[in-house]
């Protein structure tokens, strides 16, 4: 799969019938000044927000040895960013905290852990 793939996601507005379409996809940024990162943008409108996962300690991105699109927190939670699902709960969390009403570059791994207990719950 490209990583630079353009994928869209289709979730239920705040009034009844209304429907709003986000475009997602998912980039690794490599830095020269600390750890590489794994990206998920997510677009709606004119609106850009960046879901950044920066590599670190017990913070893992991949790095030769994971695929494109994986993160995790130590060893056990570990989440594949090019599945809808995945996508999808981190949009839900997201609005949940009112995060994406403008443009922003947001720290991934603030909302990582409610994402993975809502995964895992979901099954």
């Amino acid at each position: 799969m490209s990583e630079r793939r353009v994928r869209r996601l289709v979730t239920e507005g705040a009034t009844a019938g209304e429907t709003v379409t986000y475009r997602w996809s998912v980039r690794h940024r490599h830095s020269t000044e600390g750890p590489c990162a794994e990206v998920l943008v997510l677009t709606r409108g004119t609106t850009t927000t960046h879901l950044v996962f920066r590599g670190g300690e017990g913070r893992l991105v991949p790095d030769g040895f994971l695929h494109s699109g994986a993160v995790a927190l130590g060893e056990h939670a570990a989440l594949n960013l090019h599945e809808p699902g995945v996508v999808r709960a981190f949009v839900d969390e997201a609005l949940r905290r009112g995060l994406l009403e403008g443009p922003a570059e947001l720290d991934g791994w603030e909302l990582f852990p409610a994402v993975a207990d809502r995964r895992a719950t979901d099954g």
